[in-house]
């Protein structure tokens, strides 16, 4: 199943649009430590509400959190987004989330981009979870939709969900830094071999010439 991040975690500002401006151009070396400083940012952005909202497990409950909301809670409504993460077996979250390619700006209303709203695949859940565990999970093939670290910063790329968290309007707060500075992390993080603080190192095999 395709990872559909949130965070991670969805509005087709001009600056945001697929195919957009972000440049996807890895680093030719990065050492292990400045890989895991890339990790550090890159958790800050994943285990922000705007990200891990949305990447629940197997409840099918989107969360509410952030500094508005106290204590994490479920989604209001009863929401419930089923095994089709998207709300089709109850109320799709298309019903209060619609499809539009416009600007966030009214407070407290429903969040509405270019794409379909759904939750995180379930193998993509996190909400909640250690930089460590996230981290190692991220890294797995199994449990990130069989991606590479070019791979991910392309999903970072096109996914118009994933944009959402760096402009979401309405007086919500965005991700830290912003959507290239994320990419550029990713890449980077992936270039240094995926390192994970508390975790052993992966065993890159060398490409053949």
């Amino acid at each position: 199943m395709k990872y559909i991040a949130l965070a991670l975690g969805l509005l087709a500002l001009p600056a945001f649009a697929e195919g957009e401006n972000v440049t996807i151009e890895p680093p030719a070396e990065v050492s292990r430590e400045d890989g895991l400083a890339a990790w550090d940012r890159i958790y800050e952005v994943a285990s922000h509400p705007r990200c891990a909202n949305c990447h629940v497990g197997e409840s099918q409950r989107p969360m509410w959190s952030g500094p508005s909301y106290g204590e994490p809670r479920p989604h209001g409504m009863n929401v419930h987004a089923g095994e089709s993460r998207m709300g089709a077996e109850f109320v799709a979250c298309a019903t209060c989330h619609v499809e539009r390619a416009s600007l966030n700006d009214v407070p407290h209303a429903a969040p509405q981009v270019a794409m379909a709203w759904q939750l995180a695949p379930v193998e993509a859940d996190w909400f909640g979870k250690s930089s460590t565990e996230i981290c190692t999970q991220l890294r797995d093939p199994d449990l990130n939709g069989g991606r590479d670290f070019m791979d991910l910063a392309s999903h970072l790329d096109h996914d118009l969900i994933l944009h959402w968290a760096w402009n979401p309007g309405g007086g919500r707060e965005p991700a830290p830094y912003d959507l290239q500075a994320h990419v550029n992390d990713v890449l980077a993080w992936g270039v240094a071999g995926y390192p994970c603080e508390g975790a052993p190192d992966l065993e890159i095999e060398e490409a053949s010439e």
